[in-house]
C-alpha cells in the first residue's frame, strides 16, 4: 500500500512539473515579446509601420504654429500621438508605461495657411487644419537599453514631407531626452498634460 502511494505522489509531481513548464515558457516569451520596437543589429530604430501604429489609441495632437511663435517654432507641425491600449490601461492603472512601451508621434504641416497668424477659412470657420505629413518621432521605454536618460530611447526619422529614413539611430540626448528630464520626469518622461486621456485618467 505505501509503496502505492508513493508512486502516485511521484506521478503527480511530475504533472505538476509539466504543467509548471508548459504554463511558464510561454508567458516568458510572451513577456520578451511585448516591444513592438524593432532594432537592427547596429541598435538603430526600424521605422514603425504606419498602417500599425494608426489604429493604436490617440492621446492627443498639440500644436505650436510657427506664426504664433515669430516664425520660428521649435516644433511647428500638428503631432499626433499613438500608444498601444495595453500601454495605455497600463499607465491609468500605475501612472507608468510598462517595458517594451512604444510612443509614436507622427507630424503634420498646417494646411496652407492663408492669414498672417497661420489660420485659414474653411466651411467649418477659421483656424487650424491638418496638412501633409511631416515626419515621424518615436520613444521607446527600456530601462536598461536607455539607462543614462530615464529608460527612454528617442529617435527621429526626419521632419520633412515623405518619404522617411527606413531607421534612424537613438537621438543624442541634448535633442530630446533633455527636455523631457526638465519637464516632465514625474510623468515618466512624457508629456501626459497635453493628452487629456492620460492627464485625466480618463473620467467616467
Amino acid at each position: 500500500m505505501q509503496r502505492y502511494v508513493s508512486l502516485t505522489i511521484v506521478a503527480l509531481g511530475l504533472i505538476g512539473l509539466a504543467g509548471y513548464l508548459v504554463v511558464t515558457k510561454p508567458v516568458a516569451a510572451a513577456q520578451a515579446e511585448q516591444s513592438s520596437a524593432v532594432f537592427d543589429s547596429q541598435g538603430n530604430l526600424k521605422l514603425p509601420d504606419p498602417h500599425v501604429f494608426r489604429r493604436w489609441v490617440f492621446v492627443g495632437a498639440p500644436l505650436t504654429p510657427n506664426a504664433l511663435n515669430n516664425g520660428k517654432a521649435n516644433f511647428p507641425e500638428y503631432h499626433h500621438v499613438y500608444i498601444e491600449e495595453k500601454n495605455v490601461q497600463a499607465y491609468l492603472k500605475t501612472g507608468s508605461f510598462p517595458e517594451g512601451t512604444v510612443i509614436v508621434k507622427e507630424m503634420t504641416r498646417v494646411l496652407d495657411p492663408t492669414f498672417p497668424d497661420g489660420s485659414r477659412t474653411e466651411p467649418s470657420g477659421r483656424g487650424y487644419f491638418n496638412g501633409q505629413y511631416n515626419g515621424i518621432d518615436v520613444t521607446v521605454k527600456d530601462s536598461k537599453r536607455f539607462a543614462k536618460t530615464n529608460g527612454w530611447g528617442f529617435f527621429t526619422f526626419g521632419h520633412h514631407p515623405l518619404p522617411y529614413t527606413e531607421s534612424a539611430a537613438e537621438a543624442p540626448a541634448t535633442e530630446c531626452a533633455s527636455c523631457h528630464q526638465t519637464f516632465v520626469t514625474k510623468t515618466d518622461m512624457t508629456w501626459v498634460q497635453f493628452y487629456p486621456l492620460l492627464r485625466d485618467k480618463d473620467p467616467k
